[in-house]
């Protein structure tokens, strides 16, 4: 099953204050009179697509509006290595889209339950819905965009993106090699600098871990005399001056024997009492001990001085810890074999350049030969579709230029040109004036690339402005062509094109108890009947006849 979006709920946003949209396959159209807030559900899209939100979106009393819309089909796996990649639940049935904003300006969004990020939901939505409004139509004075367009047409992503890959990688040798092929004067000074830094970091023989050692002995050498008198006098209090306490324990031991001698139960006190004069005569000689090894000489506590000062000369130049110390100096040695091995590294570097700029023109070849044989089907595909919506004698060329040098996206650029009356030169599109003529030559191109576009859901706003009679019954055709390779949603303003929509929904606006609620309904048989009669100009006899002739002609 193709994908579709099936589901689209919308919870305070404007005039809406709760909507659930079941959404079918196929071409879906939207109308209503002007003002009844169809907008809104455009204004829900964008926020699904990750467009820039802001809290006077949320419905007027309401403290949060949510968006959320639910897509279904099998090609929804292709999608699941990117979303498990960005830490996001893959999808199973159903793809589950979801953006909230709060009244304190808190905006949140979410890819089947997961938090995610607004880059990784706008990433997602490209794939996924592709919105043309009134004024999209200046995403096609681009050239960039427009060559975009052929490549689409000429099914070259792949080669497009391969071209890219390489235009980089030469874009990255260029500037090594430029910044290797530096002046010789500059060249000896870095060289000065370098090895004065790796000799001073050299033979600083720094050690992974050493600066915690070295420091925490500087600690206890420095207040060795007072840590000293400290275990000194403690040992001497337990057993070395008069009156000791391990001395009072022996007399307190005696007495405790003789009670013994009347008493045997007493001889658990006894028996404690033994362990704690041992335990106390060893602490007592740990504590000798322990000052013995600190009775350090001057010579070592000025090394060590020596090394901490060392240490945080070498952090405060070149890094804040030890470690960071360690690998400026191998950096900087790396540098320093770059630079001495200069001649060897240039023609290295010339190499890798010959080869990559070898492989560059190679994609950017064989790009331009798909371009040069697409271009002129996607022109007579166009020029088809124009005629199809109006334009009987117009003309229209992508009219290929070779460029001086490769740019990021090949050797050439596109110039879109038309005419849209006979005798009249072919124009670039930017110097077209009427949105009337744009607005079809844009649902011309998009028509053309239907069978070429992977993105499964076209939304049209309004994009049929200013254009009526017969070629709004074209305008119609076009959508409902479009609607058998994709599911196409378009809002408008024109009976012929509503007429040809294999389902119809209507946005209707009402004012319940002093506020105003936008809401949206499915119409059919006779509903639909009306609803058409009434874009048609009323609902006379007449005009619901027009509208069942419209209706009965949809093919």
């Amino acid at each position: 099953m193709p994908l579709v979006l099936n589901l689209l709920r919308i919870k305070n946003l404007a005039l809406v204050e709760e909507l659930e949209w079941q959404i079918a396959p196929g071409f879906v159209a939207v109308t209503g009179e002007t003002g009844a807030g169809k907008s809104i559900i455009i204004g829900a899209l964008q926020l699904l697509l990750g467009e820039r939100a802001d809290k006077s979106l949320i419905r007027t009393g309401a403290d949060l509006c949510a968006v959320e819309a639910a897509f279904s089909g099998n090609d929804l796996q292709k999608l699941n290595p990117r979303l498990i990649e960005a830490g996001i639940e893959p999808c199973e049935g159903d793809l589950i889209i979801k953006r909230t904003l709060s009244g304190i300006g808190t905006n949140r969004q979410f890819i089947n339950g997961s938090p995610t990020t607004l880059s990784i939901l706008k990433n997602l939505g490209d794939e996924l819905v592709d919105l043309h409004g009134p004024h999209d139509h200046q995403s096609l004075f681009s050239s960039d965009k427009q060559l975009g367009l052929l490549d689409s047409f000429a099914r070259a992503e792949k080669q497009v993106a391969e071209y890219g890959k390489h235009y980089r990688q030469l874009q990255t040798l260029l500037a090594e090699h430029a910044a290797l092929n530096t002046v010789e004067t500059a060249r000896e000074q870095e060289l000065d600098l370098l090895r004065h830094q790796i000799n001073e970091i050299s033979s600083a023989n720094l050690v992974a871990g050493e600066e915690e050692e070295i420091e925490s002995r500087y600690k206890l050498a420095s207040n060795s005399k007072r840590l000293i008198e400290l275990a000194n006098t403690i040992a001497n209090k337990l057993s070395e001056a008069d009156g000791s306490i391990l001395s009072q324990l022996a007399e307190t031991q005696r007495l405790l024997r003789e009670l013994e001698k009347i008493d045997d139960s007493i001889s658990r006190f006894s028996s404690a009492h033994a362990a704690a004069v041992i335990e106390l005569s060893e602490i007592a000689r740990s504590l000798s001990q322990y000052a013995e090894k600190l009775d350090l000489d001057p010579a070592q506590l000025s090394a060590l001085e020596q090394r901490v000062s060392l240490f945080e000369t070498l952090k405060r130049k070149y890094g804040g810890s030890i470690p960071e110390v360690i690998a400026f100096g191998e950096r900087a040695a790396e540098r320093m074999r770059k630079i001495e091995g200069r001649d060897a590294e240039l023609e290295r570097l010339a190499g890798e350049i010959e080869t990559t700029r070898a492989n560059l023109n190679r994609d950017g070849e064989a790009l331009r030969k798909l371009r040069t044989k697409a271009a002129p089907k996607l022109s007579e595909t166009i020029r088809r579709n124009l005629r199809d919506l109006g334009f009987r004698q117009s003309e229209f060329e992508a009219k290929l230029f070779a460029l001086d040098e490769p740019r990021p996206n090949g050797f050439d650029s596109v110039e879109l040109l038309f005419s849209p009356n006979p005798g009249e030169p072919l124009k670039p599109l930017r110097t077209i004036a009427s949105s009337g003529e744009i607005s079809r030559l844009m649902l011309a191109i998009k028509s053309a690339l239907a069978a070429h576009d992977a993105i499964p859901l076209l939304v049209f706003d309004e994009i049929d402005t200013n254009v009526g009679g017969e070629i709004a019954h074209a305008v119609g055709a076009k959508m409902q062509n479009l609607g058998r390779d994709h599911q196409v949603i378009c809002i408008t303003h024109l009976p012929q094109v509503a007429a040809t929509a294999s389902s119809h929904f209507v946005v209707t606006k009402e004012v319940v108890r002093g506020r105003t609620f936008s809401n949206l309904r499915e119409v059919s048989g006779k509903t639909r009947n009306e609803e058409i009669a009434r874009m048609l100009g009323g609902k006379s006899e007449s005009a619901l006849k027009l509208a069942a002739t419209l209706l009965k002609g949809r093919g």
